[in-house]
């Protein structure tokens, strides 16, 4: 349906028009009222960040992005716990976390703004305070890779989300965003190739397996 480039920083993200059918899906969810949580998963270069954006801009003043991403768990501590080799895995998030900011967003206090934290990759750290959701805004699209995994501590995600994308584009065409991107931030090309095919393809696969799970399964054209 929708397809693009996965992005690093909100800043980043390029923006394409949203297929008329995820429109109708999102225009269903606003009509129950209140404040609506979309959640979007797929693997690491799936394009979640690009599906997100997509769905901002076509609901302009309704809705806000607050990524998982932004719940890795620093470098710092990453090196000290010894899993900065595979930074990216689940157990290298702040899944409770995720899960408190997520109970929040669901249950807006009239007056109140939550701020949630966002990651940059050219920190590699996350930025705490970064993204503002007031307490108006009747959509929150929150996506990441592990929001319908059943597991290290994200379990209690799937029950948090209105309704639940998957991204699952040509995983051909995944790898070489995710190598490209790996680059633009700084790795090696030969680095980033290992990356991708190493780490992050571990990862993929882990996040393959909770599609079944998704309302809808978003695939490229």
């Amino acid at each position: 349906m929708t397809r693009g480039t996965e992005a690093e920083t909100p800043a980043d993200v390029e923006t394409r028009p949203l297929d008329p059918e995820l429109v109708a899906r999102v225009e269903g969810l606003l009509a129950r009222g209140g404040r609506r949580v979309l959640g979007i998963a797929g693997s690491p270069g799936a394009g979640k960040s690009t599906l997100s954006a997509a769905v901002v801009a076509a609901f302009p003043g309704r809705a806000v992005a607050v990524p998982m991403d932004g719940f890795h768990l620093a470098q710092s501590e990453l090196e000290r716990l010894g899993r900065a080799h595979r930074k990216g895995a689940p157990d290298t998030f702040d899944a409770a976390g995720f899960v408190a900011l997520l109970r929040r967003l669901r249950e807006p206090v009239p007056g109140e703004t939550v701020y949630a934290p966002e990651y940059r990759r050219d920190l590699r750290n996350g930025v705490a305070g970064a993204i503002a959701v007031p307490p108006d805004v009747p959509l929150v699209v929150t996506e990441g890779n592990y929001l319908l995994l059943d597991a290290a501590g994200f379990a209690p995600v799937a029950g948090l989300l209105d309704e639940a994308w998957f991204v699952a584009p040509d995983d051909g065409v995944r790898l070489e965003r995710l190598v490209a991107r790996h680059v633009r931030f700084g790795k090696a090309p030969d680095a980033a190739h290992a990356w991708s095919h190493g780490p992050d393809e571990a990862n993929a696969r882990l996040v393959a397996a909770t599609a079944a799970r998704a309302d809808v399964v978003v695939r490229e054209e």
